[in-house]
């Protein structure tokens, strides 16, 4: 647990603040925006590189259904019912959307959900990057704002289900199989 705590705590001690449902951490984009996202942290997420284009996450639940879809299209996902996909974010503990904006025109990049007890454990779900945004930095960023998040909920326990391509993004992040042996089991109807 102490990693976590480590990890997420920020170094020089500060936390980002704990505003409503809708805030937004916006940083610029430019020459340095490759490295900001490489390097970012949650706190690292209001600095600015001087341009018109900026990335920014939100919580905001009202999210337009059509626009997570094409998303999810993006990157291969099969279709999902609408309903049962605003239902899932409906009575998700956490969701996370990252945005790009240029000028007045904005688009959904990136989209994470978080189920809970709402007291030791949290699953990741549906952690989706645009394909044009990937190995930019940008998954690690929405990945540790979403711990963040959790961590600041007091939420210790978090685990999610990683296809086999994406198993080292994960792994990278400090995630591992469980440390005690245990083994998801799964049951689905016949």
């Amino acid at each position: 647990m102490g990693f976590w705590k480590n990890l997420f705590s920020g170094s020089d001690g500060s936390s980002a603040p704990n505003k409503g449902p809708s805030e937004e951490y916006p940083f610029g984009a430019g020459d340095s925006f490759t490295q900001t996202l490489r390097d970012s942290s949650p706190e690292m997420l209001r600095e600015r590189a001087g341009s018109n284009v900026r990335i920014y996450f939100s919580t905001d639940r009202d999210l337009d259904l059509y626009e997570l879809e094409e998303l999810c299209d993006a990157v291969g996902w099969s279709r999902r019912p609408l309903r049962k996909v605003k239902k899932a974010i409906q009575h998700s503990f956490l969701v996370v959307s990252m945005w790009e904006q240029r000028g007045t025109q904005r688009r959904l990049i990136g989209f994470a959900r978080a189920t809970s007890d709402h007291a030791f454990n949290a699953t990741l779900w549906d952690v989706v990057v645009h394909p044009d945004y990937q190995g930019k930095g940008m998954g690690k960023a929405l990945m540790k704002y979403l711990i963040k998040k959790l961590r600041s909920e007091d939420i210790s326990n978090i685990t999610l289900f990683a296809d086999p391509h994406v198993v080292d993004f994960y792994r990278n992040l400090g995630f591992m199989p469980d440390p005690e042996g245990i083994k998801g089991m799964f049951w689905y109807p016949d």
